[in-house]
């Protein structure tokens, strides 16, 4: 799907900051961004990104903090039928 479908479908951008242990030196913390368009309240592609961590990646993860915006509310998009352009 497009950015423009999902958003309408719902979805809004997630974005968090994962912070986890260096795997060589467990006294440093390290931050990792992710961002990725998902549905709340349930964050399914968060939870899937956080178990495949767990599951692959050497670093342990020490915390999660995330933050969601929907883009689109039904009362602010509208569609348009026509287009001006001026020179």
């Amino acid at each position: 799907m497009t950015e423009t479908e999902l958003l309408l479908k719902g979805y809004g951008l997630t974005t968090a900051e994962i912070f986890y242990r260096m795997p060589d030196h467990q006294s440093v913390l390290n931050t990792f961004i992710w961002q990725e368009y998902d549905l709340a309240p349930d964050h399914d592609r968060l939870f899937q990104f956080i178990e495949f961590w767990q599951r692959e990646l050497d670093g342990p993860l020490h915390s999660v903090k995330f933050v969601h915006r929907k883009m689109i509310s039904p009362g602010e998009w509208r569609n348009v039928t026509g287009e001006f352009t001026l020179h």
